[in-house]
């Protein structure tokens, strides 16, 4: 229940902040390939034929059609045929360089996850993560999601390794992560350590009420026990 509740608040995160900067996103990536001078000898080459507007709508197509592939992509895996959802998403990160090759890759180790192969799916959450091209939104929501499965076994320096930048760099996942250390330092048994988390978590402004009602019963707890 807890790895659900994790993955829930970073994809309606990750969805409200990704539809959000694909319209810049499409621009910037025409602009990384083609650069102004290409843009100007084509337009010369065409003596006006095409105009600027018929370049955007172009961009817009090629977009769509990567959006079509995407959900072709996506109703797939909601049917189970993995393997046919990942052969597309495969081809889409090795094929696209926008927002849908890291959201792409992002989804093969989400079904590799559901698939239950936790080893596999974990690494490919590693390879995004170290990707020094991947999304930053997305790689926060990687790193977060990669957490959740290592928390109950991984070392304490691997988990602090990937929490820690995490926190020091703040944004949308910031409390999540405090939340995932304070539960790291539960399991090491280090019950002040946990109380200082979640008690720096309740001082944030703007907290979620659910993270807020977790973070006070979690203090609860944790309080109660010491005078046991």
């Amino acid at each position: 229940m807890k790895k659900e509740k994790i993955e829930a608040a970073a994809d309606d995160i990750l969805f409200e902040e990704i539809n959000n900067e694909l319209k810049n996103e499409k621009m910037l990536n025409f602009w990384k390939k083609y650069g102004l001078a290409a843009l100007i000898i084509v337009v010369a080459a065409l003596a006006c034929a095409v105009s600027y507007e018929s370049i955007i709508a172009w961009q817009n197509k090629k977009a769509q059609s990567w959006a079509n592939t995407y959900t072709q992509a996506y109703n797939l895996q909601i049917q189970g045929d993995y393997d046919g959802s990942i052969a597309i998403f495969k081809d889409m990160a090795e094929n696209n360089d926008g927002i849908y090759r890291d959201f792409a890759k992002m989804q093969i180790a989400n079904i590799l996850l559901t698939q239950n192969k936790i080893e596999e799916g974990c690494q490919a959450l590693q390879d995004y993560i170290d990707d020094p091209e991947a999304n930053d939104k997305l790689r926060d929501a990687a790193i977060i999601k990669l957490v959740s499965y290592k928390l109950d076994n991984a070392p304490a320096d691997e988990i602090n390794a990937l929490l820690d930048p995490l926190i020091a760099k703040g944004g949308s996942f910031v409390n999540t992560a405090k939340e995932l250390k304070a539960m790291l330092a539960i399991r090491e048994k280090d019950t002040d350590g946990a109380k200082e988390i979640y008690t720096d978590i309740l001082s944030a402004q703007s907290l979620p009420e659910s993270l807020k009602l977790r973070a006070q019963n979690m203090l609860a707890v944790l309080n109660e026990s010491d005078t046991e």
